[in-house]
């Protein structure tokens, strides 16, 4: 690896951490100093002239905080004439605000990309963007990762003879499939509508879940609502017994709590994209590490190779790395 500098907010410090171990390179100290009329101030406390430098955080609650957070230690690495920076945002909450669909209503995925470019970022590594299309409202190149391996891989060790992919609606099917590719397993849809932030109707379920084990695949769970909504036609449908995985596990107010007490959901599968505190950690979740493929994206961008090439077979890897 070339000369190397990562920093990390407070948004995640572990998750920080544990990417600094696989690259075996120190989590470089930060201070962020409040100052008595409220504003902010960021130090990195460590030379990173001429580096390649990598800035972890996610925009995980409180959002605006660590949001800024994240600009200043951009524009402080810009500051310190860093040769290039990378912002690691595992979970970018804006992405939800990806379109227009009321009068004189503001479109922050956009607002924060532009934000992000003119803080200092040089480059963004991201990972399971609520919508596809908040990818192209950056104006500098951005790396979207996925977790459908880590997830995968932690199903693979059930009995997956009965087992059918759910997404709660239509939006999502094109990752549920490839979901279920990996566990050879069929995929269905629920028809979602939603009613606001925390309430949605879901009017069917496309396809058959009769006497299956199902495994309900979201990319963030917030307030529980779409997998509490589509449980009930999953008992309606005679589904055998119910799985949740998701790679953000927001778990916002008490809704990790609802989830766990149905006696239909077996389990909560979430990685650790966000911090879920102690008192989250109910006995039917399990988090898993996504700084593996964190660490290895980051260490490709340093070493100018192909991270697209992680989401490829062996075959096609290797001749993308190629080209």
């Amino acid at each position: 690896m070339r000369e190397i500098a990562v920093f990390g907010g407070q948004a995640n410090p572990e998750l920080a951490q544990e990417i600094c171990a696989h690259l075996h390179v120190p989590l470089l100290p930060t201070r962020l100093k409040r100052f008595s009329n409220d504003c902010l101030e960021v130090q990195l406390q460590a030379n990173c002239r001429d580096q390649d430098v990598f800035l972890i955080q996610p925009l995980n609650a409180p959002v605006q905080e660590n949001l800024f957070e994240l600009m200043l230690m951009l524009n402080a690495a810009r500051g310190a004439s860093a040769a290039r920076i990378t912002a690691v945002i595992p979970y970018f909450s804006y992405a939800r605000s990806d379109k227009k669909d009321a009068p004189r209503i503001s479109l922050g995925g956009r607002l924060v990309a532009d934000l992000l470019s003119t803080a200092g970022a040089d480059r963004v590594l991201t990972m399971t963007l609520h919508s596809p299309q908040v990818h192209g409202f950056f104006s500098v190149p951005v790396d979207q990762l996925h977790a459908l391996d880590e997830l995968a891989a932690h199903f693979q060790g059930y009995d997956l003879s009965r087992v059918v992919v759910v997404s709660p609606d239509l939006g999502n099917a094109k990752n549920a499939a490839a979901f279920a590719k990996r566990l050879n397993a069929p995929v269905a849809a629920g028809a979602k509508e939603r009613i606001s932030d925390t309430k949605v109707r879901i009017s069917a379920i496309i396809g058959d879940v009769r006497d299956r084990d199902v495994i309900v695949l979201d990319d963030e769970i917030a307030s529980g609502g779409s997998v509490l909504e589509l449980l009930q036609h999953l008992r309606a449908g005679g589904a055998r017994s119910v799985r949740v995985a998701t790679t953000h596990g927001i778990f916002a107010g008490e809704s990790i709590g609802r989830l766990a007490a149905e006696p239909d959901i077996v389990e909560i599968v979430c990685t650790n994209t966000v911090p879920v505190p102690a008192a989250k950690r109910v006995p039917k979740l399990t988090v898993l590490s996504v700084a593996p493929a964190l660490a290895e994206a980051m260490r490709r961008i340093n070493c100018g190779e192909s991270v697209s090439a992680l989401f490829f077979a062996d075959t096609d890897a290797a001749r993308i790395a190629a080209e």
